[in-house]
Parts: structure tokens; C-alpha cells; sequence
């Protein structure tokens, strides 16, 4: 095994570990995703709401408890990745950077990183697809999960970006939750008069969103949708780069360099020797003189 491929299993695995301990995490997995899919399917009105799917042009009429339940999953999707991904970065901003500055590769970090959210994206969307399909069953359910692992990968890299660059944690997770709020409720013809307008082509779910409704009520793939979702991956994920590299570089590169340490005689590196002052130096005693002798010739 060479050291890159070392260096990087070491790292997914102390980050597979660091998700594994956030406790609070899991029981969102666990309780969140169906509970809050669950209710917007049972308080939502069935009522047909009448749509165009920018997606396939088609003009669509889902029932609008099905429609919000698949924004309700993408909602509870965003929110646990982002939050996951921030917690695990805040938490471990400083060993990162210990790591860095003692010499450890920062590419197998990222690439850590990466692997760490492909996973926990890939087992929340698998968790939210099925049951969304234990309440009804969408027509692509295999496009509906790809959708929601699309926007969890572009969440997660936002909540790395967040940890990397925030200062505080209560400002990483309201930064979170308020971009998927936002993000989501513009979206949903259910809640959003302005569903249609123009400006939510921008928001950073929106290829998810057009793809999971394409998923659920129509035959047609939309694979440049979910091209658009990996393009805001992308984006995202270059901004958690830079926060990341910002957070884990050393303090003396923006410095001027270091001086060299002073070396002792016969070229070896040492301390300097402490200076003493002329009051506090020691005077050195006089040299003892030897009275002349006279030899018996001379005194004669």
C-alpha cells in the first residue's frame, strides 16, 4: 500500500468514525426523516395542484400532499448532511489543522472528506426514498433517490464550507437552516405562489427539485437537472476547498521567514550563550606575582 493510499484510508476512516459519534445525528436519521415526510403527507391537503415542470415542459396536477412530501424529504436531506458535515468540520477545524502543520498531505484530507459525505448522502437519500415510497410510489423511485443524493453532496459541502469559515456554531447552523428553508419553500407550488418565477433557477437546489418531481410524477429522465444539481456541488465544494486550506494553513506563511539558528563553533546548531552585562560580569582575580630571589653571589 503506497503512503498516499495509507494517508487517505487513515483519514475516511477517522471520519466515518467522528459521524459514527454524533449521536444526535443519528437519532435525526432515525426520527426526523420520517417523521417530518410523514407529516406533510398527512396534514397537506390531497388537492390537485396544477404545475409546469420546467424540467420536461409538461403542465402537471399532483396531489399536494405528495408534492410536499418530496420537499419535505429534500428539506430533510439538506438539513441533516449540511449539519453533519458542519459538525464533523467545526469540531475537528483545530486536529485538521494540527495535522496540516505537522506535516500530514491535505489532499487525502479532502478526499476524506468527499468520501465521508458520498456515503452519509448515499444512506439519507436511500433512507428518505423508501419511505416516501411506504406512503405512495413514485414513477422513477431510482431518479427520486439520485435527486436527494445530488442535493445532499451540495448541502454537505456547504456545511463544511460553513465550519471552515464561521467562527461560531450557532452561526453554522442557522446558516443552514435558513439557505434550505429559503431555498426549498420558493420551490413548492403548494406553499409559493412564485414557484414559477425566474430566480429560482437559481437557488442551489433547484436541479434537485425539478429531478424529484420528475421522479414522482413523470415518466420522462431529466438527467441535465441533476447535471445542474452536480454543478452547484462543484461550486460549493470548491468554496469548503478554500475554507478548508484557509483553516489549516500555517501561520508563519504569511510571515517573513524565519532566521536561521545560530550555530556553535564547528558548525553544530545550539542556543545562543547568554550575554552578561560589564556591572554584573565577575573581574577576574590578579594574577599572583612572585617575589625576585637574590642569589648569595649578588647579595655577597
Amino acid at each position: 500500500m503506497s503512503f498516499r493510499t495509507a494517508h487517505f484510508t487513515v483519514a475516511t476512516r477517522f471520519a466515518l468514525i467522528e459521524h459514527g459519534r454524533n449521536r444526535f445525528a443519528m437519532v435525526l436519521v432515525a426520527l426526523f426523516v420520517p417523521v417530518w415526510t410523514t407529516l406533510a403527507y398527512l396534514a397537506m391537503p390531497d388537492d390537485p395542484a396544477r404545475m409546469r415542470l420546467r424540467a420536461t415542459g409538461e403542465t402537471l396536477a399532483p396531489h399536494g400532499n405528495e408534492l410536499t412530501e418530496i420537499s419535505g424529504a429534500l428539506n430533510a436531506v439538506t438539513l441533516i448532511t449540511g449539519f453533519m458535515m458542519f459538525a464533523a468540520t467545526f469540531s475537528g477545524s483545530g486536529f485538521d489543522r494540527r495535522l496540516a502543520l505537522a506535516g500530514y498531505p491535505r489532499v487525502p484530507l479532502v478526499l476524506a472528506k468527499v468520501t465521508a459525505l458520498a456515503l452519509v448522502s448515499a444512506v439519507v437519500a436511500g433512507y428518505a426514498t423508501a419511505v416516501t415510497c411506504l406512503a405512495w410510489t413514485p414513477r422513477q423511485p431510482l431518479l427520486l433517490a439520485a435527486a436527494l443524493f445530488c442535493a445532499g453532496l451540495t448541502y454537505g459541502a456547504l456545511g463544511v464550507g460553513f465550519g471552515s469559515l464561521l467562527r461560531r456554531e450557532v452561526e453554522g447552523m442557522f446558516a443552514i437552516v435558513m439557505t434550505s428553508i429559503i431555498d426549498l419553500a420558493l420551490q413548492n407550488p403548494v406553499t409559493s405562489s412564485g414557484a414559477d418565477a425566474p430566480v429560482v433557477r437559481y437557488l442551489p437546489s433547484y436541479g434537485a427539485m425539478q429531478a424529484s418531481t420528475a421522479a414522482g410524477f413523470s415518466s420522462s429522465p431529466v438527467p441535465g437537472h441533476l447535471a445542474v444539481q452536480l454543478a452547484w456541488f462543484a461550486a460549493a465544494a470548491l468554496v469548503a476547498v478554500a475554507g478548508f486550506r484557509r483553516s489549516t494553513r500555517s501561520s508563519l506563511s504569511s510571515g517573513a521567514p524565519a532566521p536561521p539558528p545560530p550555530r556553535q563553533e564547528g558548525g553544530t546548531v545550539g542556543l545562543p550563550a547568554p550575554r552578561r552585562s560589564a556591572a554584573s560580569s565577575p573581574t577576574p582575580p590578579p594574577t599572583p606575582t612572585t617575589p625576585p630571589t637574590v642569589s648569595d653571589t649578588e647579595a655577597d
